[in-house]
């Protein structure tokens, strides 16, 4: 559980960092998110060895919160709280079971579209730009500006992370998992050789502020709408990793206790300014595979990024953010159902039509 909950943390701290970046909100609330979500749902959840946080779907839906309330992040953080005391109830309500009737195809549309835009979203940082406003509309928007202000030193630092998250050794991925290696490698290249690539920058440390979920009353229905679809997403997501940690550790898990455990720590990940979160497959995969068992490994996982956070924060300010664009290059890849996309052509036109839309 020791080893498995370590090299969770690993495998987590460059994807929360990343998907912190991706969301608009900055890499701490990412690495909050991941303490937060990675704590509460493993010590209150209902699947033994399953490790939370911020998730690639997660982080595109918080995007998109933060950019329709203009950046407003007490409004952010607010629908993050209502999002996890909806999962709650839907805990209680003991509706988890009901997710596994949701279609196929309206899942593998969802998960590949979620890859599609965490692609377009990181092509910005790939090439040295900044990110801008208006989701991947107003990525492919900045495309005609990517011949002038290309970075070179960042591409080069990009494809290689990248080339790393793709052809890294199977027989070293146990011992140094391939988001930490392209992190390092990447990180260490824009230190000596390619120091002109754009810098996360200042990452504050120590202990989050609160943020109270205050909104008058006629805000409501525009917090509780994005704040439905974050519990019904994230309730998804976990559930479904729950099933993949099921099939591994021939064990069976408490759907609705598990979406109780995720709700606990969505709220509290609203208080203290974190990125939404659910059951993530990979850091699960890893967890498991490690010898990760029980839920003293995803909760250890979420105390070696405490203390990272309250102690090592500066060792990320000068990571580049080529370096996570690469990761999350792969990251989106991996999101999209490419089973069901070379299948399409025998399955049912009404399902295809339904996953494509």
């Amino acid at each position: 559980d020791i080893f498995g909950g370590v090299t969770a943390a690993v495998v987590a701290l460059p994807l929360a960092l990343a998907f912190g970046v991706a969301s608009g909100v900055g890499p701490i609330a990412g690495l909050y998110g991941a303490i937060a979500v990675g704590f509460f749902a493993a010590v209150f959840g209902g699947t033994s060895a399953q490790v939370s946080g911020p998730t690639g779907p997660m982080t595109v839906v918080m995007g998109a919160v933060v950019a329709e309330h203009g950046g407003n992040l007490a409004d952010a953080f607010a629908i993050v709280f209502l999002g996890g005391f909806l999962q709650m109830a839907f805990g209680f309500l003991r509706i988890g079971r009901f997710v596994s009737y949701t279609p196929y195809s309206v899942v593998s549309g969802f998960m590949s579209g979620i890859g599609v835009i965490i692609i377009l979203i990181q092509t910005l940082p790939f090439f040295g730009m900044p990110t801008v406003a208006g989701g991947p509309i107003g990525v492919i928007n900045e495309w005609a500006r990517l011949a002038i202000h290309i970075n070179s030193e960042a591409v080069i630092i990009a494809c290689i992370a990248l080339a790393m998250m793709i052809f890294w050794p199977v027989r070293l991925r146990n011992v140094l998992p391939p988001p930490l290696a392209a992190l390092i490698a990447g990180t260490l290249l824009g230190l000596f050789v390619f120091d002109g690539a754009p810098i996360i920058g200042d990452v504050p440390t120590g202990l989050p502020d609160l943020h109270l979920p205050f909104f008058a009353i006629v805000d409501l229905p525009s917090i509780v709408q994005p704040a439905f679809v974050l519990a019904l997403l994230g309730s998804i997501d976990s559930l479904l990793t729950s099933l993949v940690a099921d099939s591994i550790t021939r064990t069976r898990h408490n759907s609705d206790r598990e979406l109780i455990g995720q709700g606990i720590g969505n709220m509290v990940a609203g208080l203290i300014g974190g990125l939404p979160g659910a059951g993530a497959t990979m850091r699960t995969v890893v967890n498991v595979r490690a010898g990760g068992r029980t839920p003293l490994s995803g909760a250890l996982h979420a105390l070696i990024l405490l203390a990272l956070v309250l102690g090592l924060g500066p060792l990320a300010e000068r990571v580049p953010h080529a370096v996570l664009a690469g990761i999350m290059m792969k990251v989106g890849w991996d999101i999209i159902d490419w089973g069901y996309i070379r299948r399409c052509h025998r399955a049912p036109r009404d399902k295809v039509l339904v996953m494509f839309v």
